[in-house]
């Protein structure tokens, strides 16, 4: 029996696919759990039209985060930091504190678990910050850091 998945089964397959099942697993689990549907002729027309408008979402979503890391690419951003004697930070420059300043100097939101800084800035200078702005894109900005 053919049906449509509504939802990821582990082993058969992603929401969307089309699958051949026997027919007992298809009526006694797959749909009695509501995971698939019979894979009638208008239940396949819908699925590859809600397949095709989940293809454009994405393409969407990449074309935009694009455009967002050619704009990334040029942005700097000014971090003042207290020193301490010996030009010691008080602390460190964290994701967060970027995320902050990104926000306040250029009105950009972006969530601090995007920002990729593999060590917390302990010291004064221009940092390289990468940030991923799509699972396949990222951009760089750079972070200066100087004293207050």
């Amino acid at each position: 029996m053919k049906v449509i998945l509504q939802q990821e089964v582990k082993k058969l397959g992603k929401k969307g696919d089309i699958i051949e099942v026997s027919e007992g697993y298809a009526r006694n689990y797959l749909l009695a759990q509501k995971l698939a549907i019979p894979a009638t002729t208008s239940n396949v027309n819908q699925a590859s039209q809600q397949k095709a408008s989940e293809e454009r979402k994405q393409q969407r979503a990449l074309d935009e985060a694009n455009l967002l890391a050619a704009q990334m690419s040029k942005v700097e951003v000014t971090i003042g930091v207290k020193m301490g004697e010996g030009g010691k930070l008080f602390g460190s420059v964290a994701s967060k504190d970027i995320a902050d300043a990104l926000y306040a100097q250029h009105k950009i939101e972006m969530d601090k678990r995007k920002i990729d800084l593999k060590d917390a800035i302990k010291a004064l200078g221009t940092y390289p910050v990468s940030i991923k702005l799509h699972p396949e894109i990222s951009a760089k900005i750079q972070v200066h850091i100087i004293a207050k």
